[in-house]
């Protein structure tokens, strides 16, 4: 054998184990991928709230229980204080109130660290009573009955009082187009969330009232709060509520009528319920 044959079987002894090498890991690579594990699930997607409806649409004209809700003038409003989807500041619980009141915000907590924000105004019972409770009855278009104390002030009230029947529910009641009341344990506090035609008040201190909502806005807010939902009233929705005794609220009526069904059995405020 020359020593070119010799050289050209050596090169070609060579290419062969090497192939035969290659074709080895193949297999090797082949055999792990078939009996390892599979690719990683990936993670959940986060939460992300609905988007909202534009601000046209939102807060339009609208018949509701057989009345005519005027639309709201967005354009003269901060805009601030209308309904809009933000970063929760508060820390609580998804399906939590929390109405802040040295911003006059009121948050719906929702998941992914989200929340609905409202515009609300206050009035003398918005200042004076702070703390925890759930709302254990709400209703459409309420009736309005000033209290005692209310009508000893504002004698012209007296045509509403309880003995009378109150004030229907209509365009110019002080309870707007829905409320929720609220109570701690088996007590009503006399503390409401309501609507209010008098969206120039929105953002603002008032003189009578607890925390008021646009119409549009309660509206929205009623269709979206279940029967025992938790509501933290603070003057500042960032920091955490510190145990403190609750106030009396100043009445804004004379509670909740007689005769009315309750949401559901009233439990004790406790962390339990958040």
């Amino acid at each position: 054998m020359s020593i070119t044959e010799i050289e050209s079987y050596r090169l070609s002894r060579r290419g062969f184990l090497n192939a035969a090498a290659l074709g080895a890991a193949s297999i090797a690579v082949s055999a792990c991928a078939t009996t390892g594990p599979g690719p990683a699930e990936p993670p959940p997607p986060t939460y992300v709230e609905p988007p909202l409806a534009d601000y046209a649409s939102m807060y339009a004209a609208v018949n509701d229980g057989g009345f005519d809700l005027p639309a709201i003038p967005v354009d003269r409003i901060d805009p601030q204080f209308l309904r809009q989807i933000v970063p929760d500041p508060t820390g609580q619980k998804p399906g939590t109130i929390v109405v802040d009141t040295t911003g006059h915000f009121l948050y719906l907590v929702r998941p992914g660290g989200q929340a609905i924000r409202y515009g609300v105004g206050l009035g003398r019972a918005g200042f004076e009573w702070s703390g925890d409770a759930v709302v254990q009855w709400k209703q459409k278009w309420p009736k309005w009955t000033p209290p005692d104390e209310m009508i000893a002030r504002q004698p012209e009230l007296k045509q509403y009082s309880a003995d009378n029947g109150g004030m229907p529910g209509g365009l110019k009641n002080p309870l707007g187009a829905r409320a929720l009341y609220l109570f701690q344990g088996n007590v009503d506090t006399l503390y409401r969330l309501h609507g209010s035609p008098e969206w120039r008040s929105i953002g603002k201190s008032v003189s009578s009232g607890c925390v008021r909502l646009m119409n549009q806005d309660i509206i929205d807010l009623y269709d979206r709060v279940p029967s025992n939902t938790p509501v933290i009233v603070t003057s500042d929705a960032r920091q955490p509520m510190v145990a403190t005794a609750n106030h009396k609220a100043i009445p804004i009526d004379a509670g909740v009528p007689d005769g009315s069904v309750l949401l559901g059995p009233v439990k004790a405020v406790t962390n339990a319920i958040f």
